[in-house]
């Protein structure tokens, strides 16, 4: 395809080019890793000139870390909808929590581990910003709800509890990601649920 053919299809769909770029990339990300991925392979993959890139980011580590947010969005939409303050119990929701904060850590890791050799691409990503709706900024105003409905201990550490069940999601799969002396079994669910409430129940 060439680049004016690929143009006209993003404006044909409703999309920028920069946003068929960053979606392109993302699916590349999602499929590969993030591990040897350069700029003419993404140009490759969209169907334009290896230049066109350079209309639209001010550099490949711009590109990626678009790329690594469109990715991660997408990987959350998979995942479906997190329990609303006040439904069911609250050792339910935590424990629904915590499965998507294991399935969503899983998924998106990997290429995160792949780009250790590439900090500016981790600091661009940072820099984007997650407008509070990042999985871990969602868990910690669910609990904070949930104290305020009274269905947790007035003065309830939710903060801390949110940081317990987020290192749990980063310690059960950076260790298989990560070479390390020995192995030691990830607690389950039920007991990570258990100790967290031990703490912050009424």
């Amino acid at each position: 395809m060439s680049p004016r053919k690929a143009a006209a299809l993003r404006h044909a769909d409703g999309r920028s080019l920069r946003e068929h770029l960053i979606a392109t990339a993302g699916r590349m990300i999602s499929a590969q890793g993030t591990a040897g991925l350069t700029v003419r392979a993404i140009a490759r993959e969209a169907g334009v000139a290896d230049g066109v890139l350079y209309n639209h980011f001010t550099d490949k580590e711009e590109l990626l870390a678009n790329a690594l947010r469109a990715h991660v969005r997408a990987v959350e939409a998979e995942l479906g909808t997190l329990p609303e303050p006040g439904s069911a119990t609250v050792e339910w929701n935590l424990r629904t929590h915590l499965e998507y904060g294991l399935a969503l850590h899983r998924a998106i890791l990997p290429a995160f581990a792949g780009l250790l050799a590439q900090p500016a691409v981790l600091t661009r990503f940072g820099e984007l910003g997650g407008d509070g709706d990042e999985w871990r900024d969602r868990l910690r105003e669910y609990l904070r709800a949930e104290r305020a409905l009274g269905r947790l201990a007035a003065d309830a550490r939710v903060d801390a509890a949110a940081a317990m069940l987020v290192g749990i999601c980063h310690e059960a799969v950076l260790s298989g990601l990560l070479p390390h002396a020995g192995s030691t079994r990830s607690p389950a669910a039920d007991e990570v649920i258990e100790a967290v409430l031990t703490g912050i129940a009424k």
